[in-house]
Protein backbone atom coordinates (compact mmCIF):
# COMPACT_ATOMS: atom_id res chain seq x y z
CA UNK A 1 0.00 0.00 0.00
CA UNK A 2 1.31 3.45 -0.89
CA UNK A 3 0.14 6.14 1.54
CA UNK A 4 -3.61 6.05 2.00
CA UNK A 5 -4.35 4.95 -1.56
CA UNK A 6 -7.05 2.31 -1.30
CA UNK A 7 -9.52 0.94 -3.82
CA UNK A 8 -13.06 1.48 -2.50
CA UNK A 9 -14.86 0.13 -5.57
CA UNK A 10 -17.21 -2.85 -5.35
CA UNK A 11 -19.15 -4.87 -7.90
CA UNK A 12 -22.79 -5.79 -7.60
CA UNK A 13 -23.09 -8.25 -10.49
CA UNK A 14 -22.24 -6.29 -13.64
CA UNK A 15 -22.61 -2.94 -11.84
CA UNK A 16 -19.45 -1.34 -10.43
CA UNK A 17 -19.84 1.24 -7.66
CA UNK A 18 -17.12 3.75 -6.77
CA UNK A 19 -17.61 2.77 -3.13
CA UNK A 20 -20.08 0.58 -1.19
CA UNK A 21 -21.92 3.37 0.67
CA UNK A 22 -25.58 3.81 -0.34
CA UNK A 23 -28.21 5.92 1.45
CA UNK A 24 -31.10 3.60 2.29
CA UNK A 25 -34.55 4.04 0.82
CA UNK A 26 -36.80 6.32 2.81
CA UNK A 27 -33.92 8.18 4.48
CA UNK A 28 -32.66 10.19 1.49
CA UNK A 29 -35.81 10.96 -0.49
CA UNK A 30 -34.75 11.50 -4.09
CA UNK A 31 -31.64 13.44 -3.07
CA UNK A 32 -33.09 16.94 -3.42
CA UNK A 33 -32.60 17.92 0.21
CA UNK A 34 -29.05 16.57 0.32
CA UNK A 35 -27.66 17.88 -2.98
CA UNK A 36 -27.20 21.45 -1.61
CA UNK A 37 -25.19 20.07 1.33
CA UNK A 38 -22.51 18.09 -0.52
CA UNK A 39 -21.72 16.58 -3.91
CA UNK A 40 -24.00 13.53 -3.91
CA UNK A 41 -22.05 12.06 -6.82
CA UNK A 42 -19.55 10.81 -4.23
CA UNK A 43 -22.12 8.20 -3.08
CA UNK A 44 -21.73 4.63 -4.30
CA UNK A 45 -25.39 4.68 -5.32
CA UNK A 46 -28.71 5.97 -3.98
CA UNK A 47 -31.69 3.80 -3.05
CA UNK A 48 -34.45 6.31 -3.62
CA UNK A 49 -37.72 6.62 -1.74
CA UNK A 50 -39.95 3.55 -1.89
CA UNK A 51 -42.26 3.90 -4.88
CA UNK A 52 -45.70 2.39 -5.42
CA UNK A 53 -48.00 2.24 -8.42
CA UNK A 54 -50.29 4.98 -7.09
CA UNK A 55 -49.59 8.07 -5.00
CA UNK A 56 -49.70 7.45 -1.25
CA UNK A 57 -50.15 9.96 1.55
CA UNK A 58 -48.86 7.45 4.09
CA UNK A 59 -49.91 6.92 7.68
CA UNK A 60 -51.45 9.58 9.95
CA UNK A 61 -49.22 11.54 12.34
CA UNK A 62 -47.41 11.14 14.66
CA UNK A 63 -45.18 8.89 12.55
CA UNK A 64 -41.87 9.05 14.43
CA UNK A 65 -40.93 8.05 17.96
CA UNK A 66 -37.53 8.10 19.66
CA UNK A 67 -36.09 5.01 21.32
CA UNK A 68 -32.83 4.22 23.06
CA UNK A 69 -30.13 4.03 20.34
CA UNK A 70 -32.68 4.23 17.58
CA UNK A 71 -36.05 5.39 16.34
CA UNK A 72 -39.44 4.06 15.30
CA UNK A 73 -40.97 5.20 12.05
CA UNK A 74 -44.40 4.56 10.60
CA UNK A 75 -44.31 6.83 7.55
CA UNK A 76 -46.27 4.29 5.54
CA UNK A 77 -44.63 4.54 2.11
CA UNK A 78 -45.62 8.14 1.38
CA UNK A 79 -44.64 8.80 -2.23
CA UNK A 80 -46.02 10.52 -5.35
CA UNK A 81 -46.54 7.31 -7.35
CA UNK A 82 -44.41 5.78 -10.09
CA UNK A 83 -45.50 8.05 -12.95
CA UNK A 84 -44.70 11.20 -10.96
CA UNK A 85 -41.36 9.76 -9.86
CA UNK A 86 -40.40 9.13 -13.48
CA UNK A 87 -41.65 12.54 -14.59
CA UNK A 88 -40.42 14.75 -11.74
CA UNK A 89 -37.72 12.99 -9.70
CA UNK A 90 -35.57 10.93 -12.04
CA UNK A 91 -34.64 13.95 -14.21
CA UNK A 92 -33.22 15.58 -11.07
CA UNK A 93 -31.16 12.48 -10.28
CA UNK A 94 -29.95 12.30 -13.88
CA UNK A 95 -28.69 15.89 -13.59
CA UNK A 96 -27.20 15.90 -10.08
CA UNK A 97 -26.16 12.28 -9.61
CA UNK A 98 -25.78 10.80 -13.11
CA UNK A 99 -24.73 7.33 -11.94
CA UNK A 100 -26.91 4.21 -11.66
CA UNK A 101 -29.41 4.39 -8.80
CA UNK A 102 -31.46 1.78 -6.98
CA UNK A 103 -35.23 1.92 -7.45
CA UNK A 104 -36.96 0.72 -4.30
CA UNK A 105 -40.38 -0.67 -5.25
CA UNK A 106 -43.26 -1.44 -2.89
CA UNK A 107 -46.79 -2.64 -3.50
CA UNK A 108 -49.92 -4.29 -2.21
CA UNK A 109 -50.52 -6.84 -4.95
CA UNK A 110 -48.42 -8.79 -7.40
CA UNK A 111 -49.91 -6.81 -10.30
CA UNK A 112 -49.01 -3.51 -8.61
CA UNK A 113 -45.43 -4.57 -8.06
CA UNK A 114 -45.10 -5.84 -11.62
CA UNK A 115 -46.40 -2.64 -13.22
CA UNK A 116 -44.17 -0.42 -11.09
CA UNK A 117 -41.08 -2.55 -11.73
CA UNK A 118 -41.77 -2.64 -15.47
CA UNK A 119 -41.90 1.16 -15.64
CA UNK A 120 -38.92 1.92 -13.40
CA UNK A 121 -36.63 -0.76 -14.84
CA UNK A 122 -36.99 0.87 -18.25
CA UNK A 123 -35.43 4.12 -17.00
CA UNK A 124 -31.77 4.54 -18.03
CA UNK A 125 -30.57 5.84 -14.65
CA UNK A 126 -31.99 2.86 -12.76
CA UNK A 127 -29.27 0.23 -12.29
CA UNK A 128 -30.99 -2.09 -9.80
CA UNK A 129 -34.56 -2.79 -8.73
CA UNK A 130 -34.84 -3.22 -4.96
CA UNK A 131 -38.02 -5.20 -4.36
CA UNK A 132 -39.34 -4.16 -0.96
CA UNK A 133 -41.33 -7.09 0.38
CA UNK A 134 -40.61 -6.17 3.96
CA UNK A 135 -42.17 -2.85 5.01
CA UNK A 136 -43.70 -3.28 8.49
CA UNK A 137 -45.57 0.04 8.47
CA UNK A 138 -48.45 -0.58 6.08
CA UNK A 139 -51.56 -2.67 6.38
CA UNK A 140 -52.18 -5.23 3.65
CA UNK A 141 -49.58 -6.37 1.13
CA UNK A 142 -46.08 -5.17 1.86
CA UNK A 143 -44.58 -7.37 4.54
CA UNK A 144 -46.97 -10.26 3.92
CA UNK A 145 -44.91 -11.11 0.80
CA UNK A 146 -41.73 -11.05 2.88
CA UNK A 147 -42.84 -13.42 5.63
CA UNK A 148 -43.97 -16.31 3.40
CA UNK A 149 -41.29 -18.04 1.28
CA UNK A 150 -43.80 -19.16 -1.34
CA UNK A 151 -45.24 -15.66 -1.76
CA UNK A 152 -41.75 -14.16 -1.83
CA UNK A 153 -40.67 -16.60 -4.53
CA UNK A 154 -43.81 -16.06 -6.58
CA UNK A 155 -43.41 -12.29 -6.53
CA UNK A 156 -39.71 -12.54 -7.38
CA UNK A 157 -40.47 -14.69 -10.43
CA UNK A 158 -43.23 -12.30 -11.56
CA UNK A 159 -41.07 -9.17 -11.46
CA UNK A 160 -38.07 -10.94 -12.99
CA UNK A 161 -40.19 -11.60 -16.08
CA UNK A 162 -40.68 -7.88 -16.71
CA UNK A 163 -37.60 -6.23 -15.21
CA UNK A 164 -34.91 -4.94 -17.53
CA UNK A 165 -32.54 -4.52 -14.58
CA UNK A 166 -31.21 -6.85 -11.85
CA UNK A 167 -33.67 -7.49 -9.01
CA UNK A 168 -32.53 -7.39 -5.38
CA UNK A 169 -35.14 -8.50 -2.86
CA UNK A 170 -35.26 -6.54 0.40
CA UNK A 171 -35.90 -8.94 3.27
CA UNK A 172 -37.78 -8.54 6.54
CA UNK A 173 -36.19 -9.46 9.87
CA UNK A 174 -39.68 -10.05 11.28
CA UNK A 175 -39.59 -13.76 10.43
CA UNK A 176 -38.63 -16.97 12.18
CA UNK A 177 -35.93 -17.86 9.64
CA UNK A 178 -34.66 -15.17 7.27
CA UNK A 179 -32.43 -17.73 5.50
CA UNK A 180 -35.52 -19.65 4.36
CA UNK A 181 -36.92 -16.51 2.71
CA UNK A 182 -33.54 -15.64 1.20
CA UNK A 183 -33.14 -19.09 -0.35
CA UNK A 184 -36.67 -18.96 -1.77
CA UNK A 185 -35.90 -15.65 -3.48
CA UNK A 186 -32.55 -16.89 -4.79
CA UNK A 187 -34.13 -20.02 -6.21
CA UNK A 188 -36.84 -17.88 -7.86
CA UNK A 189 -34.20 -15.92 -9.76
CA UNK A 190 -33.31 -12.93 -7.55
CA UNK A 191 -30.04 -11.33 -8.62
CA UNK A 192 -29.23 -10.19 -5.10
CA UNK A 193 -30.62 -9.55 -1.63
CA UNK A 194 -30.95 -6.45 0.55
CA UNK A 195 -31.16 -6.97 4.30
CA UNK A 196 -32.47 -6.05 6.68
CA UNK A 197 -35.52 -3.83 6.85
CA UNK A 198 -36.72 -2.53 10.23
CA UNK A 199 -37.96 -4.51 13.22
CA UNK A 200 -41.57 -4.03 14.26
CA UNK A 201 -41.87 -2.22 17.59
CA UNK A 202 -43.89 0.32 19.54
CA UNK A 203 -43.83 2.91 22.33
CA UNK A 204 -46.59 3.96 24.75
CA UNK A 205 -47.10 7.49 26.06
CA UNK A 206 -47.49 6.90 29.80
CA UNK A 207 -49.32 10.21 30.30
CA UNK A 208 -51.91 9.67 27.57
CA UNK A 209 -51.82 5.90 28.14
CA UNK A 210 -51.92 5.37 24.41
CA UNK A 211 -49.39 4.30 21.74
CA UNK A 212 -47.08 7.13 20.68
CA UNK A 213 -47.50 6.33 16.98
CA UNK A 214 -50.85 6.85 15.32
CA UNK A 215 -50.20 3.59 13.49
CA UNK A 216 -49.57 1.92 16.90
CA UNK A 217 -46.49 0.09 15.62
CA UNK A 218 -43.53 1.20 13.55
CA UNK A 219 -40.20 0.04 12.25
CA UNK A 220 -37.23 0.15 14.64
CA UNK A 221 -33.99 1.37 13.07
CA UNK A 222 -30.71 2.85 14.27
CA UNK A 223 -27.62 1.52 16.10
CA UNK A 224 -29.75 -0.68 18.37
CA UNK A 225 -30.41 -3.11 15.52
CA UNK A 226 -26.87 -3.29 14.08
CA UNK A 227 -25.80 -6.53 15.82
CA UNK A 228 -29.06 -8.20 14.76
CA UNK A 229 -28.65 -7.07 11.17
CA UNK A 230 -25.02 -8.21 11.13
CA UNK A 231 -25.99 -11.69 12.30
CA UNK A 232 -28.66 -11.99 9.60
CA UNK A 233 -26.24 -10.86 6.87
CA UNK A 234 -23.78 -13.47 8.15
CA UNK A 235 -26.39 -16.26 8.08
CA UNK A 236 -27.68 -15.39 4.61
CA UNK A 237 -24.13 -15.15 3.20
CA UNK A 238 -23.46 -18.67 4.51
CA UNK A 239 -26.52 -20.02 2.67
CA UNK A 240 -26.79 -17.99 -0.56
CA UNK A 241 -24.47 -17.34 -3.50
CA UNK A 242 -25.93 -14.05 -4.77
CA UNK A 243 -24.65 -10.59 -3.68
CA UNK A 244 -25.91 -9.00 -0.47
CA UNK A 245 -26.49 -5.32 0.28
CA UNK A 246 -26.29 -5.08 4.07
CA UNK A 247 -28.07 -2.50 6.23
CA UNK A 248 -29.50 -1.95 9.67
CA UNK A 249 -28.01 0.52 12.15
CA UNK A 250 -24.92 1.34 10.08
CA UNK A 251 -23.50 4.66 11.31
CA UNK A 252 -19.72 4.56 10.85
CA UNK A 253 -16.96 3.46 8.50
CA UNK A 254 -16.15 0.68 10.95
CA UNK A 255 -19.75 -0.55 10.69
CA UNK A 256 -19.36 -0.71 6.91
CA UNK A 257 -16.25 -2.86 7.30
CA UNK A 258 -18.05 -5.16 9.75
CA UNK A 259 -20.98 -5.60 7.36
CA UNK A 260 -18.62 -6.47 4.52
CA UNK A 261 -16.67 -8.94 6.64
CA UNK A 262 -20.00 -10.60 7.43
CA UNK A 263 -20.76 -10.95 3.71
CA UNK A 264 -22.21 -7.71 2.35
CA UNK A 265 -20.80 -6.41 -0.93
CA UNK A 266 -22.37 -2.97 -0.47
CA UNK A 267 -23.85 -1.26 2.59
CA UNK A 268 -26.83 1.04 3.03
CA UNK A 269 -26.94 3.83 5.61
CA UNK A 270 -30.43 4.60 6.92
CA UNK A 271 -31.41 6.29 10.17
CA UNK A 272 -27.97 7.93 10.47
CA UNK A 273 -28.91 10.20 7.54
CA UNK A 274 -31.88 11.50 9.53
CA UNK A 275 -29.68 12.33 12.52
CA UNK A 276 -26.79 13.77 10.52
CA UNK A 277 -27.45 14.76 6.88
CA UNK A 278 -23.74 14.35 6.12
CA UNK A 279 -23.56 10.82 7.56
CA UNK A 280 -23.11 8.93 4.28
CA UNK A 281 -20.58 11.48 3.02
CA UNK A 282 -18.62 11.36 6.28
CA UNK A 283 -18.48 7.55 6.20
CA UNK A 284 -17.04 7.59 2.67
CA UNK A 285 -14.42 10.16 3.73
CA UNK A 286 -13.38 8.04 6.72
CA UNK A 287 -13.19 4.68 4.94
CA UNK A 288 -9.69 5.11 3.45
CA UNK A 289 -8.20 5.89 6.87
CA UNK A 290 -9.92 2.92 8.51
CA UNK A 291 -8.71 0.60 5.75
CA UNK A 292 -5.19 1.99 5.95
CA UNK A 293 -5.15 1.26 9.68
CA UNK A 294 -6.24 -2.30 8.91
CA UNK A 295 -3.60 -2.73 6.22
CA UNK A 296 -6.22 -3.20 3.49
CA UNK A 297 -5.70 -1.71 0.02
CA UNK A 298 -8.75 -3.17 -1.76
CA UNK A 299 -12.04 -2.91 0.09
CA UNK A 300 -13.81 -5.63 -1.91
CA UNK A 301 -11.31 -8.18 -0.61
CA UNK A 302 -13.06 -7.94 2.76
CA UNK A 303 -16.40 -9.31 1.54
CA UNK A 304 -17.16 -12.42 3.60
CA UNK A 305 -13.57 -12.60 4.87
CA UNK A 306 -14.62 -13.24 8.48
CA UNK A 307 -16.10 -16.57 7.33
CA UNK A 308 -12.69 -17.77 6.16
CA UNK A 309 -10.22 -16.31 8.66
Amino acid sequence: MVGNKVDLSVRLGDLTLDNPVIPASGTFGFGREFAPLYDIKKLGSISFKGTTKEERFGNPCPRIAETASGMLNAVGLQNPGVDAVIRDELPFLEKYYAKPVIANVSGFSEAGYVETVEKLSAQPIVGIIELNISCPNVHGGGMSFGTDPDLAASLTRAVKKVSQKPVYVKLSPNVTDIVEIALACEEAGADGLSLINTFMGMRIDIHRRKPVLANRTGGLSGPAIFPLALRMVWDVYEACKIPIIGMGGVSSAEDVVEMMLAGATAVQVGAANLINPWASSDIIDRLPGVLADLGVDKLEDLVGLAHHE
